[in-house]
């Protein structure tokens, strides 16, 4: 952890999912401190509480201060002194943005764009920016301020000079067991007594864990230069797969019925573009797009275009790797909630 030794690092939405994981993460090493910025006290008091019985020997590296990204002014402050960012905080229930969709306007696309200034204000030196895959061909509110996040935290990567922060993106799919997913849905579902419900039995979507989450942030921290994306390659499963797979791991006969889609839903996922694939970078565990860096003269591009898109060159959740039953039981036993369930 040489490059975070004695640094300090702040988590916008720090209080969801990703935080709680961050913070597992770092809070043994030798990083001076963490801060976690939002706007909910409640969640940060739960936090406090939860890390003073956790990991009390290092509970004194977390900082919380309370502020909301739609106000620039609430949050500069909390940049100050900081070194690194990761940019969490957002508007992220699909059917939520679909109803209000300034909401997700005024969190998503001007609260990003905010952080973005309190970067540049406090001379930070680099900062992570998360997005989804729903920012990719996006057909729902959500997805829409997501896409307008990554142009814009790209845009503003062109305008930073030499001593400016490095801004750099994540784009990956569902995050199995965080707030708001289906899998705890599930659970909640069968301690009930029951049935699942699921949309439409052949949906597919991404499945990754937290950790391989958090694997991606940091390997953007440590390989991002100015306007990067990095993309996660993940396997995907039909929800139908994913409720047989809980249904059988808890040991469980409620079964399920199918509710159809909500609002916004897609059919299946895109990872990267077909647009984007004409000039990604892959690695044995990811994708990585780099900024493109044409200015506004066009007459230059009049005579020489790109001759290369193929517009099925598409990384999906329907063309990824499929898991089987036991395969999205495999990979379910890697959560909390399934560690001690049996063959």
């Amino acid at each position: 952890m040489s490059q975070f030794f004695g640094k300090t690092l702040l988590i916008t939405g720090g209080t969801g999912s990703f935080g709680h994981a961050m913070l597992d993460y770092f809070l043994s090493t030798d990083i001076a401190e963490i801060r976690v910025l939002s706007r909910d006290e409640k969640k940060q008091d739960d936090m406090r509480h939860k890390y003073q019985s956790y990991m009390p020997g290092y509970v004194g590296k977390i900082r919380f201060y309370i502020g909301d990204v739609r106000d620039y002014r609430s949050i500069v402050n909390a940049f100050r002194g900081v070194d690194y960012v990761f940019h969490a905080a957002a508007l992220k229930q699909v059917p939520s943005c679909e109803f209000y969709p300034m909401e997700a306007v005024k969190t998503n696309i001007h609260g990003s764009d905010n952080v973005i200034s309190a970067c540049v204000e406090n001379q930070i030196k680099k900062a992570v920016f998360l997005s989804t895959d729903k920012a990719a061909y996006p057909i729902n509110a959500m997805g829409m301020t997501k896409a307008v996040m990554e142009k814009n935290v790209i845009a503003r990567s062109h305008q930073m000079l030499p001593d400016d922060p490095v801004l750099c993106l994540t784009r990956y799919g569902n995050v199995m067991g965080s707030r708001g997913s289906v899998i705890p849905l599930f659970c909640e579902q069968i301690n009930a007594g029951k049935q699942l419900t699921i949309t439409d039995p052949r949906m597919t979507r991404f499945m990754m864990t937290m950790k391989e989450a958090v694997e991606l942030v940091l390997y953007a921290f440590e390989y991002g230069t100015q306007g990067d994306l990095f993309i996660h390659k993940a396997p995907s499963a039909t929800i139908e797969t994913l409720a047989k797979a809980i249904l059988e791991l808890k040991k469980s006969d409620v079964g399920y019925t199918c509710i159809g889609t909500r609002h916004g839903e897609k059919l299946y996922e895109v990872l990267v573009t077909a647009e984007e694939m004409m000039h990604a970078e892959e690695s044995t565990n990811y994708y990585r797009i780099r900024s493109d860096n044409r200015d506004l003269n066009y007459d230059n591009y009049f005579i020489n275009g790109n001759k290369t898109f193929d517009p099925s060159a598409q990384y999906t959740s329907h063309n990824t790797e499929r898991l089987d039953i036991d395969g999205m039981k495999h990979l379910l036993r890697q959560l909390p909630q399934f560690r001690d369930t049996v063959e």
